[in-house]
């Protein structure tokens, strides 16, 4: 059972990138996940997050109307489509997946969540 994200790297501030995060072990469809970030010195934070079955979704403030969530089922993956990327958006990158709570509670409160995926680091250069 585990979470593989994947995707980040460096890319300049006006720049895109897509991360991805794939499942195995257990079915995305009976749980919501999400995307959250660590920038160094700083707190996790929820980024955006997506119910169960896929139509609901949750954004951060920072990130609205630039970073886009999505969940297929066919691959057992979410992704997070990231664009307009300015340089506070650096930050190691990790997904989870949780079998209790809605999106929006999910983004707010992470905390004993059923599975966290390894990080992935997107860095961007003003």
């Amino acid at each position: 059972v585990q979470l593989q994200a994947s995707g980040g790297g460096l890319v300049q501030s006006g720049g895109s990138l897509r991360l991805s995060c794939e499942a195995s072990g257990f079915s995305l469809q009976y749980y919501t996940t999400g995307w959250f970030r660590q920038a160094p010195g700083r707190e996790r934070e929820g980024v955006s997050c997506i119910s169960a079955s896929g139509a609901t979704t949750h954004y951060d403030e920072s990130v609205k109307g630039r970073f886009t969530i999505s969940k297929n089922f066919n691959n057992n993956t979410i992704y997070l489509q990231m664009n307009s990327l300015k340089p506070e958006d650096t930050a190691v990158y990790f997904c989870a997946a949780d079998s209790r709570r809605t999106s929006n509670v999910l983004c707010r409160d992470s905390s004993g969540v059923d599975y966290w995926g390894k990080g992935t680091l997107v860095t961007v250069s003003s």
